[in-house]
C-alpha cells in the first residue's frame, strides 16, 4: 500500500475526526492491529483517523487523563486538590496506531503533531471546555517514544508500575515512560493559577476576539496586600447593620468584582463563582470560617451598597493596574437599555473604557439639557490618566477638550476628524498625509 507513495507526498497527511459511518471500521482496525486491542473508552473521548489522499494511514484515540501520575503532577506543579478540580483539562493519548504497510519515516510524528494542533478546539466543540495538556504512556519494553519526542512531547519520568482496578491499585512491575505535550502556551501556568483563566472559562469566544468580550484574567490583578483590591474596597461605606453580618463588605465586594471581571453577568453567575472558591483561596478574600458568601447574601449586599461609590473606586483601581502596562482609554457615549418608558427620555451615559479589554472604568449620566462634550472633565475627574492615550470619536474633536486632556490630565489624545470640523478637515487634507505612510520603526 505505502509503496506507491513517495516520501515527498506524505506532506499531504491530514488528521480528522472519525465519521459516524466509519466508527465500526475504525474499532475493528484498532482491535486487530494494536497490540493492546481496543474495547472502548470510558468518559469524554475523541477518535481520529489520519489520511493520505483517500487512504487511512493511522488511527488515534484520546480519553480522560490518568488520575494519579507523580511525574506528570510534579511537572505541572499542582497539588491533589487542584488536580482533582482541573484534571478534566488534561487528555490522554489512549491509542496510537499506524496501519500495516505505512511504517514510513517521519509519518508518525507528523500525524501526532497534526492531531495536537486541532485537539483542543475539537474537544471544546464536543465537551464545552478546552484541553491544555496531553499525556501518554510508552511501554519501554516495546518502544522508545521517538515519534512523540519528534512531535514536541516532553519526557517527564516513569510511572510507578501500578494498574488501577475497581478494588484499588495493583502492582504490575512494568513502569512506563510518561510524556506530556502542552496544547497551548503556558499550559502548566494556566493549570496551576489561583483562578481559572478566561482561556478556560470562556473558550474560543475570548481567545478569538478579546475586544468584544470584556473579561480580565484576575490572576493578573493584585488582590491582597497594600494597594490590593481588598484594601481599596475597605473604603466603601458599609450599608449594613453590624448584627448578623458574617462576611465583611470588602470580602463580598471583592468576590463580586472578581466574578464580574471573569465574565459573570448576573447574581446567579456571581454566586456560582463564589461557590468555586477553593479552601486555600479563602484567605485571599478574608472569608471567615469555612462558609463562602451565598448568592442571596451577595445579592442583598449589592442591592444596598452605594453603586456609584463602588463604580468610582473599582474603576479607578482597575485603571491604575492597567497603567502599569501602558494603554489607552476610549470615551464612549451610550444609551442605557430599558431606561425609556415612552414618557421620559432614555438615560444617556458617557463612559471611559479600557480599549483593549472593553472594561468600563468610569461613567457619568448626561443631563438632558446638554451633550457629551462638556461632560468629559466630570467623567475623568479623580482618575489618574497620566501617560495614557485618550481616544474619542469626531464629536469630541474640540480644542477645549484636547487642552484639558493635555494640560490638566497630562495625557495624550487621538481624535477622529470629520467634516463637522471643516477648517481642520481641510488643513489635514491639504497635508496629504496618505503620501507619508506611518513609520515601521520601533523605538
Amino acid at each position: 500500500m505505502a509503496g506507491k507513495w513517495e516520501q515527498s507526498e506524505l506532506s499531504g497527511v491530514e488528521v480528522r475526526l472519525v465519521r459516524r459511518k466509519e466508527v465500526g471500521a475504525w474499532k475493528q482496525a484498532m482491535s486487530e492491529q494494536h497490540y493492546l486491542g481496543f474495547r472502548g473508552i470510558v468518559g469524554e473521548s475523541l477518535k481520529y483517523v489520519a489520511t493520505v489522499g483517500d487512504e487511512w494511514v493511522g488511527l488515534l484515540a484520546w480519553g480522560a487523563a490518568a488520575l494519579k501520575v507523580e511525574s506528570r503532577d510534579r511537572w505541572i506543579g499542582w497539588d491533589a486538590c487542584m488536580r482533582r478540580e482541573r484534571l478534566r483539562y488534561v487528555v490522554n493519548n489512549v491509542r496510537f496506531l499506524l496501519l500495516r504497510g505505512w511504517n514510513i519515516r517521519n509519518l508518525a510524528s507528523r500525524v501526532l503533531a497534526a492531531n495536537c494542533r486541532r485537539l483542543s478546539n475539537d474537544w471544546e466543540v464536543f465537551y464545552n471546555h478546552p484541553v491544555l495538556l496531553a499525556e501518554t504512556f510508552v511501554d519501554i519494553s516495546r518502544f522508545v517514544g521517538t515519534c512523540y519526542k519528534a512531535a514536541g512531547w516532553n519526557e517527564v519520568g516513569l510511572t510507578l508500575g501500578f494498574t488501577r482496578k475497581r478494588s484499588g491499585y495493583t502492582y504490575n512491575g512494568q513502569p512506563k515512560k510518561v510524556l506530556v505535550r502542552p496544547l497551548c502556551r503556558d499550559a502548566a501556568k494556566l493549570l496551576t493559577a489561583p483562578f481559572l483563566s478566561p482561556y478556560i472559562m470562556h473558550g474560543r469566544a475570548w481567545r478569538m476576539n478579546k475586544q468584544r468580550v470584556p473579561i480580565l484574567d484576575v490572576n493578573r490583578l493584585p488582590l491582597e496586600g497594600k494597594g490590593g483590591l481588598i484594601e481599596v474596597l475597605e473604603s466603601i461605606t458599609e450599608p449594613r447593620k453590624a448584627r448578623g453580618v458574617r462576611h465583611s463588605l470588602s470580602t463580598i465586594l471583592c468576590i463580586a468584582v472578581c466574578a464580574c471581571l471573569s465574565g459573570a453577568r448576573n447574581f446567579r453567575a456571581i454566586g456560582q463563582w463564589a461557590e468555586n472558591i477553593r479552601a486555600d483561596q479563602m484567605k485571599i478574600f478574608r472569608i471567615r470560617g469555612w462558609r463562602r458568601p451565598s448568592e442571596s447574601a451577595i445579592r442583598r449586599t449589592l442591592h444596598r451598597v452605594n453603586a456609584q461609590e463602588v463604580d468610582k473606586v473599582v474603576g479607578k483601581w482597575l485603571f491604575e493596574q492597567r497603567l502599569l502596562r501602558g494603554g489607552s482609554v476610549g470615551l464612549d457615549g451610550k444609551t442605557l437599555r430599558g431606561s425609556h418608558d415612552g414618557k421620559e427620555e432614555p438615560v444617556q451615559l458617557l463612559a471611559a473604557v479600557l480599549n483593549e479589554e472593553g472594561i468600563v472604568i468610569a461613567q457619568c449620566e448626561i443631563d438632558s439639557k446638554t451633550n457629551e462634550i462638556p461632560m468629559v472633565p466630570t467623567l475623568l475627574e479623580g482618575i489618574d490618566v497620566r501617560g495614557a492615550v485618550i481616544t474619542a470619536d469626531a464629536l469630541h474633536t474640540q480644542a477645549k477638550t484636547a487642552k484639558y486632556i493635555v494640560e490638566e490630565k497630562k495625557a495624550d489624545f487621538v481624535f477622529t476628524v470629520k467634516e463637522n470640523q471643516p477648517t481642520l478637515y481641510k488643513d489635514i487634507a491639504d497635508l496629504r498625509m496618505e503620501a507619508i505612510p506611518p513609520s515601521a520603526h520601533n523605538s
